[in-house]
């Protein structure tokens, strides 16, 4: 494509792609508006579905007003509207569906842009964007929204099964140390692999998929991490041996929060970029309760639990010596016809004077509301960072992608939480909530807090 060389006089304009899923567009539309305030053009593209979730729970308008060159375009992913879009459908649909039609709308968007596009910030995850970046001659950095170190460990799976660490052979061998990923071959066991890799088949196509589109990644002209030197600097030189061009520039809600109190002195839920309905009234709820004394309980936007999990969850929260504050999404319970939408009703009036459950909460209020003291989370990395931020010590039960990875980075490296993988039982749930609620809670909050300061000293410098 034939770039417009009058872009000097104007500001340069960037395309900002994610993959359509919550945890990909939360982190790429806050790195879309830090670029907004710093006086680029931006267009954020979007599939359709995600976009009219986003117009439907949030104020959209609010972007338009306060940043004239920012503007969003839909493009289709492939899929009916009504498709539920849930577990892991785009791993499934990838290849057949979402890669051939998404790779020539984005095509169709970038031909007919005006003014012309300078740059594509694209997700890690899509790597065909590369592909149409080069054809058209426009630069691409690409984005990866998970952990680096799950990146990493996405990276080096060939390496894992050449040096014949893989397949897993069984239950007994879930504790043994990976020792072919540079850098983390002190702590990475095989439980801590992404799920995909406990397959007996290595030539499975989830994970074919994932390491062709990471390593592809690393083809494009720079690459960004969602986060910080402090927080992964030891992977980030691993990552920089492959691609030199490694920018970390997170966490980005606190940049953004940051730039935005400067600006405008606005606090940290000024918009909300979720796919899903907020419930604030727990936040009424948490303003009446004592100083770190409630456990936030919330697994994602994909997360689906069984009945039978999500009563061991919540027997295992009634008997601990804890208040709580549940996210249970709306059909995010596996049952029978009416079981789940049932057995959260029961939960709901069981709970009256132990704790609050809604469909949906406001997570980086919630985070940083006083009254929370812990975080019980999938591990998800957006969700990682806001509890980091927020300097809150963390239960993990991971359930995919980057999670299982990020749990033992938490509880290992980190030292702020700890590791509840391939487990759900309330019995384990009560003692680690108890631990870092009660028994150990000053342990975990001092280390929780110590590194918030490390990574708010950090952001402070960018």
């Amino acid at each position: 494509m034939e770039q417009d060389r009058s872009s000097q006089s104007r500001p340069p304009h960037v395309l900002v792609f994610p993959l359509p899923l919550q945890g990909h567009i939360n982190s790429m539309i806050k790195l879309a508006e830090l670029l907004a305030i710093a006086g680029f053009k931006l267009t954020f593209l979007n599939s359709h579905h995600n976009h009219e979730r986003l117009v439907k729970f949030n104020n959209i308008a609010a972007h338009s007003e306060r940043y004239p060159g920012f503007q969003f375009k839909t493009i289709t992913d492939g899929l009916p509207l009504n498709h539920p879009r849930s577990g892991s459908w785009f791993l499934d649909m990838f290849e057949d569906t979402m890669e051939l039609k998404m790779k020539e709308s984005l095509r169709e968007v970038l031909v007919n842009s005006s003014p012309p596009v300078d740059c594509i910030i694209g997700d890690g995850f899509l790597g065909f964007a590369l592909d149409v970046a080069k054809e058209l001659g426009i630069p691409i950095i690409f984005f990866r929204t998970s952990s680096p170190c799950c990146f990493w460990v996405y990276h080096s799976i060939p390496d894992i099964i050449q040096a014949g660490e893989l397949p897993i052979n069984g239950s007994e061998d879930m504790d043994r140390l990976i020792t072919t990923v540079p850098g983390m071959e002190t702590y990475l066991r095989c439980r801590d692999l992404p799920t995909f890799c406990r397959k007996l088949d290595i030539e499975d196509s989830s994970m074919k998929l994932v390491v062709k589109q990471t390593r592809k990644s690393l083809q494009a002209d720079a690459l960004i991490l969602n986060t910080a030197e402090e927080l992964d600097g030891p992977i980030l030189s691993q990552i920089r041996t492959k691609c030199p061009r490694v920018y970390a520039v997170g966490p980005l809600h606190a940049q953004l929060n940051t730039r935005l109190n400067a600006k405008h002195g606005e606090s940290y839920d000024h918009f909300s970029n979720t796919l899903w309905e907020v419930d604030k009234s727990c936040i009424f709820w948490l303003n009446k309760q004592p100083n770190r004394s409630v456990i936030y309980v919330s697994f994602g936007s994909i997360t689906s639990t069984s009945r039978e999990q999500l009563v061991e969850l919540w027997y295992g929260l009634l008997n601990s010596k804890t208040k709580f504050l549940l996210v249970v999404r709306p059909n995010s319970v596996i049952g029978k016809d009416g079981e789940g939408e049932d057995v959260v009703m029961e939960l709901m009036e069981k709970s009256k004077d132990r704790g609050y459950i809604v469909n949906w909460a406001p997570q980086e209020a919630v985070l940083n509301h006083p009254a929370i003291g812990g975080f019980f989370t999938h591990n998800g990395w957006n969700s990682t960072l806001e509890s980091i931020v927020a300097g809150v010590p963390m239960i993990c039960w991971p359930q995919f992608a980057d999670q299982h990875v990020n749990s033992r980075v938490v509880s290992e490296v980190w030292k702020i939480g700890l590791d509840m993988k391939d487990v759900c039982d309330s019995k384990i749930v009560e003692k680690m909530v108890n631990d870092v609620m009660v028994d150990r809670k000053e342990e975990f909050a001092k280390s929780a807090s110590e590194m918030a300061k490390e990574d708010k000293k950090e952001i402070k410098m960018l």
